[in-house]
């Protein structure tokens, strides 16, 4: 069975208390920290809920609906704060955006298929940054190696954008490149292996010159 769809509607509480203290005391109840600033507004201080914020977090540049004393506000992540450790979150920064503005956001690629037997994937570039509509913006980019062969590159240019998508990255960032696989050199263990061989049979010959000399006297 499918997971169910996590909704980004969320009640989201005005708050007058600031500083470390103050959000560790928000923490303990559940909640989550965070400010809301952008298009001119001063920053709104608020208090989200933590458990559904975590769930909508898992995935890349969400856009919440957040309902702030009956006033509805659409809000876009910027930044995640989480403790190094533990990694809870601690603070959210949000900014305002309005539906039909574009906003620049660095989607995530997933590469699809495989390449060509003997050769070797090397993923250079693991987000592209792209221009879209705030209101619908991907969940990722994908770009398919299914059967790309030894030097073949894949720029962010040849990248499929999804529709009404404007490229940021740079045309020329290698998002892929494919590389022949290098056969491991045993040349050093071998040439090793036969200096062992002689200082053996060396050590061997002498304790028998040694050995007939004794015999001899």
């Amino acid at each position: 069975m499918a997971d169910k769809e996590i909704s980004n509607h969320l009640v989201a509480e005005s708050r007058t208390q600031f500083g470390k203290g103050a959000a560790r005391k928000i923490r303990a109840t559940g909640k989550i920290p965070a400010v809301i600033y952008g298009h001119g507004t001063e920053p709104q201080h608020v208090t989200l809920p933590g458990h559904e914020v975590s769930l909508l977090l898992r995935k890349a540049n969400q856009v919440l609906e957040l309902d702030i004393a009956g006033k509805e506000q659409l809000a876009l992540v910027k930044d995640v704060q989480k403790d190094p450790v533990r990694q809870i979150i601690e603070h959210i920064d949000l900014i305002v955006v309005r539906k039909g503005e574009k906003v620049t956001v660095d989607v995530p690629v997933h590469l699809e298929g495989e390449s060509a037997p003997g050769t070797s994937i090397n993923q250079d570039a693991t987000t592209i940054s792209l221009e879209v509509e705030a209101t619908h913006i991907p969940e990722s980019v994908v770009v398919s190696i299914e059967g790309l062969g030894e030097g073949t590159h894949v720029t962010a240019a040849d990248v499929t954008l999804p529709k009404g998508a404007t490229l940021v990255s740079d045309p020329e960032t290698l998002i892929v490149g494919i590389t022949g696989e290098v056969a491991q050199d045993l040349g050093d263990e071998t040439e090793a292996e036969g200096e062992a061989e002689e200082a053996a049979e060396g050590a061997e010959e002498a304790a028998e010159e040694a050995a007939a000399e004794g015999d001899a006297e």
